[in-house]
């Protein structure tokens, strides 16, 4: 999917396979001389649907990330894209209002404090309506819809009015909260209602599929089944399912494998001053991902005097998130507090404890990092999957490393061998810190081998594959056959 490729395409022409999503797979770019490309978006859910919705003429409808702009139907690359308008008003209460100021912080056991602002509800159902119109009419008859994520919980439920011929999936990327805590939310029954409008309703873990069985039963009406994977909305039957996402992990292990990564990562290390040690974190700006926590540990190291700057050196890699919510500029500027306070105790003219970015890198510089590090640490509050772990595993072909890894993200469930922490337990974390640091060179190379064999073996494409099959989609093989 490249920007020199884009072409108008037939607003009426169906498609027997539809992704619908907050984004569209390319985002709008703008160009030095005040023109504009469509460029392609590098996230892995492209990668991984793209030969089935290829094989059975897809397409995709989404926002095209700016407000206020009309945007025709469009093909990429043979892909049949729909952009769905949204107003500046509706990015405000519908995107950064209801999805990330009420849902995300509530689905993540409210790290933060959730919202609960009507005229948020009333946008987030209005663009939930336009998207399930919109995708109503590019859908072909007895085709198929898979919904995606937090953002259009509503869209199954709405589209199922407007077209009950379709097979209607939906998957859910953030977690699913305990149940005590989506009671809170007041259009709590309307949530469900949406959701249930699905013929399969997909999750990362059991424990999602378990919630959202009690609460569509005694919140919704729903009947139960024998078998608790599915449950009955009148006379139709919803399946319920654990897919844990994963990476493209096959193209991540070839990149680590490179010349010039490889290159990078030694390089990396000399620009550091050759440290014994190199401790690595790489998040999404967010009050979900811990980075404090693991600040905190590595500090108290260094004042225990365990450590030592010379030993382990941490790099923080931060990508910008949101900046436009007060909440979230708040923790940047803590994050950069502390990461000062450490620096100004514990560095050396030219050599800083924490080395930190607030940027985000290309895909060819990230592995370097990875291949790099010693240590990663991910230690989120709450996360439904966490990539980064998975990627630091598939990044390893030198089968070196040790991955710290909070229990609390979807990824602790396959990921094992990790070192797994609670990342409310400061002391715990630091502990687990200082066995990485000082991990025999046998144990890290046993850890990995077992790491890399659950990450290559589940890769994105399996992922895809399995949700579309229980969903009853024919699913072409790597040669696009059916």
């Amino acid at each position: 999917m490249t920007s020199g490729s884009t072409e108008s395409a037939p607003e009426n022409t169906p498609s027997d396979l539809v992704v619908v999503a907050n984004r569209l797979p390319v985002d709008l770019e703008t160009l030095e001389d005040g023109g504009t490309r469509w460029k392609r978006s590098p996230g892995g859910l492209v990668t991984a649907l793209e030969p089935t919705l290829r094989a059975r003429e897809g397409a995709w409808v989404g926002w095209p990330g700016v407000p206020d702009v009309d945007v025709d139907p469009f093909s990429e690359d043979g892909l049949s894209l729909h952009p769905v308008r949204l107003s500046a008003e509706e990015v405000t209460d519908y995107y950064e209002g209801f999805s990330n100021g009420t849902l995300w912080p509530l689905y993540h056991d409210v790290v933060a404090t959730p919202a609960f602002h009507r005229h948020w509800w009333r946008a987030y159902v209005r663009v939930n309506e336009r998207f399930a119109e919109a995708t109503a009419a590019v859908a072909a008859q007895g085709g198929t819809v898979w919904v995606q994520d937090y953002q259009l919980q509503l869209v199954p439920g709405k589209l199922r009015e407007l077209r009950p011929d379709l097979k209607i999936g939906f998957f859910l990327h953030i977690p699913f909260p305990p149940v005590e805590l989506f009671r809170q939310l007041p259009w709590r029954t309307r949530i469900m209602e949406g959701l249930l409008g699905a013929d399969l309703v997909g999750f990362h873990t059991d424990g999602g599929v378990r919630n959202f069985h009690w609460l569509a039963t005694e919140l919704a009406g729903a009947t139960p089944d024998r078998d608790p994977e599915i449950v009955h909305v009148g006379d139709r039957p919803v399946r319920l399912g654990a897919f844990p996402i994963s990476i493209d992990s096959s193209t991540l292990d070839t990149l680590a494998r490179t010349d010039t990564v490889v290159k990078r990562a030694a390089e990396i290390r000399t620009e550091l001053g050759n440290p014994c040690r190199i401790i690595l974190g790489v998040d999404r700006l967010d009050y979900t991902k811990g980075i404090d926590v693991r600040l905190r540990a590595y500090h108290e190291l260094l004042e225990e005097e365990r450590i030592s700057v010379d030993d382990a050196v941490v790099i923080q890699l931060a990508t910008p998130s949101r900046e436009r919510v007060d909440h979230y500029r708040q923790m940047r500027d803590d994050i950069e507090l502390s990461v000062g306070r450490i620096n100004g105790e514990y560095a050396r003219v030219g050599h800083p404890a924490v080395h930190y970015l607030h940027q985000s890198l290309p895909r060819e510089e990230l592995a370097a990092f990875y291949l790099a590090a010693d240590v990663m640490l991910v230690t989120p509050l709450r996360d439904g999957m966490n990539l980064v772990a998975k990627e630091y595993v598939a990044c390893r072909p030198d089968e070196r490393g040790v991955l710290v890894l909070s229990e609390f993200a979807g990824a602790a469930n396959e990921l094992t061998s990790a070192l797994l922490v609670n990342p409310h337990d400061t002391d715990g974390v630091k502990e687990a810190l200082y066995a990485a640091l000082t991990m025999n060179d046998e144990e890290a190379g046993k850890r990995m081998r077992t790491l890399r064999r659950q990450v290559l073996d589940h890769d994105v494409d399996r992922w895809a594959r399995s949700f579309l099959e229980a969903l009853g989609v024919d699913v072409p093989d790597e040669q696009g056959q059916a």
